[in-house]
């Protein structure tokens, strides 16, 4: 990959971050930041399929009904209990999926 294509990646890195934590919707973040909201979804695209899937080792408390919690690459947290609907939890997922 070249220089120009590495600053490219950061640049759309940090503007996604930014929209992420702005609240705003796409196409007034990109209006904000003079870009369209096309260019937009695709590098988000392009750049969730270079992220890894990352796993960590889960300690577990024995004693208390097991739980698991999943560590999106945003930092925030899923917890899902023993007992949660499937159908909830595929909505869920299905949101969790869609671009932002």
């Amino acid at each position: 990959m070249s220089r120009a294509q590495e600053k490219r990646r950061q640049l759309w890195r940090r503007l996604i971050a930014q929209h992420e934590q702005s609240g705003l919707s796409v196409r007034a973040f990109s209006k904000q930041h003079r870009t369209s909201e096309h260019s937009f979804y695709q590098c988000l695209k392009r750049l969730r399929e270079q992220l890894p899937m990352k796993f960590a080792l889960v300690e577990t408390n024995r004693s208390a009904p097991a739980a698991v919690e999943v560590m999106l690459t945003s930092g925030e947290r899923l917890r899902i209990v023993p007992g949660v609907d499937a159908a909830t939890l595929r909505l869920v997922l299905n949101v969790l999926r869609e671009p932002r």
